[in-house]
């Protein structure tokens, strides 16, 4: 992932005007374009720091919310087969899966901050974002997949693979 663009590149006067937007109830924006160029720059953002960090620190190290051992443990219990090595679109966005998916999401409510935004969430965990390889997520779905994928060891090719070109 390149870091040419994103919210470093808008300056520290435009992240500051970006991040306070963000911050501002949706209905006051209805269907703005700036907004959603925004929120797209954010998660891409987010997307990038985390790729960085997982390629630089094993992953098994990694505690990504103060929440990570009751995440993991309600993902695996309600998830049990789903095959994180490999997602598909489906398994996160269809009706059934979607069923399911809610009442995880939202016992996190209120527990993991912003537990409901937005963010990219890679669908081979062996890969690196791309516009084939991303999916668009809620911010717990994320957390509860990569959590499992680091502690499960389906993050170590990408760690592995970055320590080896050093």
């Amino acid at each position: 992932m390149a870091s040419d663009n994103g919210l470093a590149s808008l300056g520290p006067q435009g992240a500051a005007a970006a991040a306070h937007a963000l911050s501002l109830p949706a209905e006051d924006y209805g269907n703005d374009s700036r907004v959603e160029v925004m929120w797209a720059m954010k998660a891409y953002n987010h997307a990038e720091v985390y790729f960085n960090l997982i390629s630089s620190v094993d992953p098994k190290f990694l505690k990504l919310t103060k929440m990570d051992d009751k995440i993991y443990e309600s993902f695996r219990e309600v998830f049990k087969d789903l095959d994180i090595r490999l997602l598909r679109e489906d398994d996160l966005k269809s009706d059934k899966a979607k069923e399911v998916w809610r009442p995880f999401c939202n016992q996190f409510e209120g527990l993991v901050e912003d537990f409901n935004y937005g963010t990219l969430l890679r669908l081979d965990c062996e890969k690196d974002y791309s516009e084939k390889n991303t999916i668009f997520a809620t911010r717990i779905q994320f957390f509860a997949v990569e959590i499992a994928r680091n502690r499960e060891g389906y993050n170590n090719p990408v760690f592995l693979s970055r320590k080896s070109k050093s």
